[in-house]
Formats: structure tokens, sequence, C-alpha cells
């Protein structure tokens, strides 16, 4: 995509969302990372659904590791994977309580040193919560910048450099916000809805879908025997 092109391509998705937000909930840094570790493989519903009781009662390491792994099993058993992502969340809470005093790093390379934590974790914490100009790719980044032509690459580091490097202000902090936002809601990976994307135009996707038709009605008994089949 040409520079001129990418300016114009992020304009618009601001335009349209001047202030997007993960819609995963927190309340403070470490729940975000809660919360994070805990969306891998599940959606963001999935997620806030089962958090929303659990950051009642345990919004601090210190609170989770006093909960204990039987407890948050209970709190997260809907989640995917739950048994290993409860072992990570009670071990990353005891090394933020021994190592960095019961705080959440505003570090990337620290925040991957966390059990159950990753790059495209830390990116999104630094991001959220720190404020930190980082790109976070996950499923719905990857198919859109691949798509597009934003920032193609054969794996998530891959395509993360590139966001980097193409990506201009004022949008760097917005960016993979606003990219995972259309992925999800416009840039499907099954079927794109091409023809309600305000950014269609600008992306080498081809070729663009057209809009849904209506599937003539199924002729039922009653039909049938109407017109006399």
């Amino acid at each position: 995509m040409k520079k001129a092109d990418v300016v114009e391509f992020y304009a618009r998705l601001a335009e349209a969302n001047p202030h997007p937000e993960t819609e995963l909930e927190f309340v403070n840094a470490y729940t975000l990372l809660v919360a994070v570790a805990l969306s891998a493989q599940s959606t963001d519903a999935g997620v806030n659904k089962a958090t929303r009781a659990l950051f009642r009662i345990a919004d601090t390491p210190e609170k989770m590791v006093a909960l204990g792994l039987d407890g948050l099993k209970e709190h997260i058993k809907t989640i995917g994977l739950y048994n290993t992502k409860a072992k990570n969340v009670i071990a990353l809470s005891q090394m933020l309580i021994d190592h960095h005093g019961g705080e959440v790093p505003a570090n990337r390379d620290a925040l991957e040193t966390l059990p159950g934590v990753g790059r495209k974790t830390a990116n999104v914490v630094m991001n959220s919560a720190f404020g930190a100009e980082t790109f976070a790719v996950d499923t719905h980044i990857f198919r859109v910048c691949n798509r597009t032509g934003l920032a193609r690459g054969k794996t998530p580091l891959a395509v993360e450099l590139k966001l980097d490097n193409a990506t201009p202000q004022p949008f760097r902090l917005h960016a993979h916000h606003w990219l995972i936002l259309h992925g999800r809601y416009t840039c499907k990976a099954r079927k794109p809805e091409c023809w309600r994307c305000i950014v269609s135009d600008l992306c080498a996707f081809k070729p663009k879908t057209p809009p849904l038709t209506k599937a003539p009605a199924a002729k039922t008994e009653s039909n049938k025997a109407a017109i006399g089949e």
C-alpha cells in the first residue's frame, strides 16, 4: 500500500471510531494482563462474562494468589483451556509479587518472562495499560494486513515489524485497535463484508465480495399444494 493510501486508510478508520478501546473489561493493569492471558483462543465476550465476578474479588496479584488455583478455576471454567490458563495466572501473579513488588512492569521484555505471556499479550498490555505505541498482531490483524496490503508478512512478527514501520503519526497509538475491530466486524475471515467497508477502494483484496441477497423462500407442503405441486 502506498504511503498516501496508508494515511487515508487510517484516517477513515479514525473518523469512524476516534477513540477505539479493547473490548476486554478490566479495572487496572493487572486485570488487563489477566484478561488478555485468558483470551487466547477464546472470545472477549466469553472472557468478560467469566472475569466480571472474578475481578470484584481478585484485582491484585496478592488477592489472586490468596484465591488459589481451585478458586480461580471455578470462576474461569467456561473459558477454553482454563486449567492451563489458571495455572499460568497464579504463577504470573506470584512472580509479580516476588520480582516486581506486585506491580505490572511497563516493559515488554519483563512481561514476556511471565508465565503464559507472549509477545502479543505483552504488546496489548503495553498499549492499553501504559500508552505505548505497540502493535499486537492477532489473527484479525494478521488477516487484515495481508489482505489489504497494509503490512504483508508470513508470520505475526513479520507483520508486526512491517506495521510498525508503515504506520505514521498520529495513528500509531490506536492502530492495532482499529485493525482488530475492522477484522472482527467487517473484514471477516470467511467472507469479508466489502460492500460496506469504508476502506475497500484502498484495499488490494480481489474480488470484492458483493452484498448478500435473500435466498428464495423454501417451498413448504402448504404452498406446494396451493400451486398444484
